[in-house]
């Protein structure tokens, strides 16, 4: 197999990954696609290290939080939360009820989804990458550059201000 082969299937095996956490931190579809692509471009200079290693999954993603990072520190944009990703629903549910309930957990999604995108930066990011990515308060300090304390008082704040604009959400349907 050549190496435009294997760098095709590699590329086919983590391509979701990459772009789902780049998409989760940038927000925006089209820049997630550039990050992506920097990230395999970086992949492919490094193939030979690259390719047998079991960790390559790891790296890949820690490579795609620092683009991200970088990409979110020199543009300041506002940062968007799953924006131009459609969530899928089962579309044959078993019977009415249960018609009934994935309608309305797509319904809570989607209101989390937009209240999310609504947080301020500070917030936002942080709580994507404890609750989607599954980072520690620690490892989130260190990515992001802040103390430890300033990392839980924006998670709690996050929470706070989701839980208010739930709360609010519900109240009008």
């Amino acid at each position: 197999m050549s190496d435009h082969t294997e760098f095709a299937a590699f590329v086919g095996e983590y391509q979701d990954m990459v772009f789902a956490t780049a998409v989760r931190l940038l927000g925006r579809q089209a820049d997630a696609e550039d990050v992506a692509q920097s990230v395999f471009l970086k992949a492919f200079e490094r193939f030979d290290q690259v390719r047998a290693s079991p960790t390559a999954a790891g790296w890949l993603k820690t490579v795609t939080m620092r683009m991200c990072f970088n990409h979110l520190a020199r543009y300041r944009r506002r940062w968007r939360f799953f924006s131009e990703v459609e969530g899928s629903v089962d579309h044959a549910p078993v019977d009415v009820e249960s018609a009934h309930e994935a309608l309305e957990r797509a319904d809570r999604d989607a209101s989390l989804e937009r209240a999310v995108r609504r947080l301020p930066d500070a917030q936002r990011v942080p709580l994507v990458l404890f609750h989607v990515e599954g980072l520690t308060y620690q490892e989130i300090a260190v990515a992001l550059g802040a103390s430890l304390g300033k990392v839980k008082t924006d998670i709690h704040r996050g929470r706070e201000a989701l839980r208010k604009e739930l709360s609010f959400d519900a109240g009008f349907r």
